[in-house]
């Protein structure tokens, strides 16, 4: 499909665990969705959209990824690489974590070894796209050597560009 290299789809930090979706993460992963405050979809539909990754996944060799905290190990949300607004050579970082988890560095963590993933397949740059009223987002992202791109609108608001270049 491309000269990249499969991103890595299991990845280890000191404190975290990202690994494929499985039927399992369905519930977890309507709970965290349910924090936006749009509705809860249901277990049916999200078994779905994780089928809809998991094939993704094999057609981009890219992933978005559980996360899972390696003592605990609960899910508290996800992070990888998605095409979302981009493309495939030039993807998208993404995460997102459980309100209780934020502010505990998984996200900064999670996004670390991602990139890290990502400099492995041969990209030579990231993107990601923010809500401007995002602020943890953004500090995420600058830790990372994300700098702004951009602004765009869309339907729901101010969308802030950022990119990086890799390695």
């Amino acid at each position: 499909m491309s000269t990249y290299e499969t991103m890595s789809y299991h990845l280890e930090t000191e404190r975290l665990i990202l690994r494929p979706w499985a039927d399992s993460d369905a519930a977890e992963f309507c709970a965290l969705l349910s924090e936006r405050g749009k509705g809860t979809p249901t277990v049916e539909h999200i078994r779905t959209s994780i089928a809809n990754l998991l094939s993704a996944t094999e057609a981009t060799g890219i992933a978005l990824l559980p996360i899972q905290r390696r003592d605990e190990g609960d899910f508290i949300g996800y992070c990888g690489l998605i095409i979302g607004r981009s493309t495939v050579e030039e993807p998208e970082i993404a995460y997102e974590l459980f309100q209780r988890a934020h502010g505990h560095g998984y996200a900064t963590e999670a996004a670390r070894a991602v990139l890290d993933a990502a400099i492995a397949t041969g990209r030579k740059r990231l993107w990601a796209t923010v809500g401007s009223w995002n602020a943890p987002s953004f500090r995420v992202l600058e830790k990372l050597g994300f700098e702004r791109d951009r602004v765009t609108t869309d339907d729901s608001g101010e969308v802030v560009w950022l990119t990086r270049p890799l390695p």
